[in-house]
């Protein structure tokens, strides 16, 4: 048996053992085989990833914003020509089926597409001859350091989609913290940022750590801004310290996206996308559909259709093209999502589907939850309330649209939200009336291209500026307005009031 790998973590663009005594082990989520050892890296090795970062800023800040929309120009078609290497390692140590998995990778170009047009994102404003004799400009800079804080379920799309391509486009460095679960995909594509894409040392860094080692990121001075994408809980956390101690955050946290089923939908079409948003991933993404609030007098019809395509689905090992539903990422998550399902039981929902105790011929020691689905599930109930991270669906019956969205609306998360419906009235009110910030009509998932804000609400989102759009680019700026003033000969002889000129009377 070989020996199993131990990765290192990267500091100003070399890959650097580690001196920890604590190992994180990744696993391929399929077969359960340990993949490799990633170091929980010592306080040390995070100030040097951070050191890197900061000596880098000056000289990448500077760089012009041409060169950098150069570089970023390459650095696409570097991702798009290792496309299916990305997309295999990523279904490996994640679980996520072939296609969700190059969607990941997929959705890590786009936003680097956008972040190409930078030149034009960032420009400012200016006005000539504001007041007699003097022009006003607004420019937007970058912050310096940002640290970006990643969770296990998208390991190419939030750090090198979310994160990486705005941060340095605008100017600034970075310090990844990858997540431990599934960090190999990160790594691999930081390996072609510097190999391939010929990026300056130290533009991006990246470590493992655990949360103890992570607080620096929220303390130290040199870290300008964090941006986390992860629970609620930490996110609190995260947004209170890092705020107290100047620096600005982003955090995108928890959901419970519920979808309004109204009894004029199209029942099929309806039952497809919800199988898909409610199945996709394994449940294991923010903007998952697991709770279905569906009108009584088409309840049963609809959750005997959903019964019947969720047992249809093919589960199996994540890379083979046949599987629709994968793994998910350990058998510490899988043992969680299991928990839930049994709670649910126990708070009295019925039990329709249960997805527990799945065996697969040949993969018998992968991290297999299949579709479950749970009925007649009531406010009080806290499987209904709190994200479960996977394949779970649960029903929440109601009488009519206004009982519907009060529900909806009740829940303390608000990433997305989805209706589906015929009426062009009930659409237009749920929209207006909805508290989730992203909104779906007979969509699903209502994820944004990247040109627009990821724009969770409530307790899914702490912070001012959301990721991706003009949002991000604001994120990772801010705004250096200047005054100019040129004497001439009758300046010179003017008499200087308290406004220097920048006042003029009525």
């Amino acid at each position: 048996m070989c020996d199993i790998v131990k990765m290192k973590y990267c500091a100003n663009g070399e890959w650097k053992d580690s001196k920890t005594n604590k190992w994180l082990d990744v696993s391929n989520s399929s077969t359960g085989e340990i993949m490799a050892k990633v170091p929980c890296c010592t306080r040390d090795e995070v100030e040097d990833a951070i050191a890197a970062a900061e000596n880098a800023f000056p000289e990448w800040s500077m760089l012009s914003l041409s060169k950098r929309t150069q570089m970023l120009f390459k650095w696409r078609n570097i991702l798009v020509e290792h496309l299916e290497e990305l997309t295999l390692l990523c279904s490996k140590e994640l679980g996520k089926t072939l296609n969700e998995a190059r969607g990941d990778i997929l959705k890590a170009i786009e936003p680097t597409e956008f972040a190409c047009a930078i030149p034009y994102l960032s420009q400012g404003s200016a006005s000539l001859q504001v007041t007699t004799g003097f022009d006003t400009a607004s420019y937007r800079v970058p912050l310096g350091v940002i640290a970006g804080i990643v969770p296990f379920n998208f390991p190419a799309m939030i750090p090198w989609g979310w994160m990486v391509p705005l941060a340095i486009a605008t100017g600034n460095t970075v310090v990844l913290k990858a997540a431990s679960y599934t960090p190999l995909t990160s790594m691999r594509i930081l390996e072609l940022f510097y190999n391939e894409g010929g990026f300056p040392k130290g533009v991006v860094n990246l470590v493992t750590c655990s949360r103890e080692e992570a607080e620096l990121f929220l303390t130290d001075s040199r870290i300008k801004a964090v941006t986390f994408v992860g629970s609620t809980e930490i996110g609190k956390h995260i947004y209170s310290v890092a705020a107290s101690h100047g620096k600005r955050v982003q955090a995108q946290c928890e959901a419970k996206n519920h979808a309004l089923v109204l009894d004029d939908c199209d029942l099929e079409s309806t039952t497809n996308a919800i199988i898909n948003s409610t199945y996709g991933c394994a449940g294991m993404r923010c903007m998952a559909l697991p709770v279905i609030v569906v009108q009584e007098n088409i309840a049963d019809k609809f959750v005997e259709m959903l019964r019947m395509k969720a047992s249809k689905l093919k589960i199996g090992c994540a890379y083979d093209p046949e599987t629709n539903l994968g793994p998910v990422v350990n058998e510490k998550h899988k043992k969680y999502i299991c928990d839930w399902i049994q709670r649910g039981i126990d708070e009295g929902a019925k039990l329709v589907l249960d997805g527990r105790n799945i065996r697969v011929p040949g993969y018998e020691k992968g991290f297999f939850v299949g579709p479950t689905i749970l009925d007649n599930v009531t406010p009080e109930m806290t499987i209904g309330n709190r994200e479960i991270f996977g394949p779970v669906t649960l029903i929440k019956r109601v009488k009519d649209f206004d009982e519907g969205i009060a529900m909806m609306n009740a829940n303390p998360f608000a990433n997305g939200s989805v209706i589906f419906t015929q009426n062009g009235y009930f659409a237009r009110e749920f929209e207006l009336r909805t508290d989730g910030g992203m909104v779906g009509i007979n969509v699903g998932i209502p994820v944004p291209s990247a040109y627009f804000p990821f724009s969770g609400n409530k307790d899914s989102f702490f912070g001012d500026q959301h990721v991706l759009g003009i949002d991000g680019v604001r994120f990772y700026t801010r705004a250096k307005t200047v005054t100019r003033h040129w004497y001439d000969e009758h300046s010179r002889k003017k008499v200087m009031d308290t406004w220097e000129g920048t006042v003029e009377r009525i």
